[in-house]
């Protein structure tokens, strides 16, 4: 069974991209343009991963990291990588704080992004 993984990224370009790519990979992807978005997500369906971008709009990635952490059921643990074009505006002490896992900059190096969603759904 593929594993179902939440896209949550503001710039179509890189939400397809990301799309394409872990599609491949039989990465069954959801894509949504921000963080109240994931949150409707969570709550109808179990995901195994969410990308997160932290820059979007009606709700940024640090807050609905945060409210992920706080939800009832088994999508509360689930794994977060932040995806951010301002990773020096924040240490990982700043992500770990809302519950965020790891984090990858932007611009996108898509093999790492590969390497990091391997990682964190046992996929190796």
């Amino acid at each position: 069974m593929s594993k179902k993984i939440i896209v949550a990224e503001d710039s179509s370009v890189i939400q397809n991209l990301t799309r394409k790519i872990l599609s491949q990979l039989n990465y069954e992807i959801s894509s949504v343009k921000n963080g109240q978005q994931v949150l409707d997500l969570l709550q109808k369906d179990d995901f195994s991963l969410v990308l997160l971008d932290i820059h979007m709009p009606v709700m940024d990635g640090m807050e609905c990291a945060k409210q992920i952490r706080s939800m009832d059921g088994s999508n509360n643990n689930i794994p977060i990588i932040a995806i951010t074009g301002n990773a020096n505006n924040y240490t990982m002490e700043d992500f770990e704080q809302v519950g965020i896992n790891a984090f990858i900059p932007k611009p996108l190096n898509y093999d790492s992004v590969v390497e990091m969603v391997k990682k964190y759904t046992d996929d190796n």
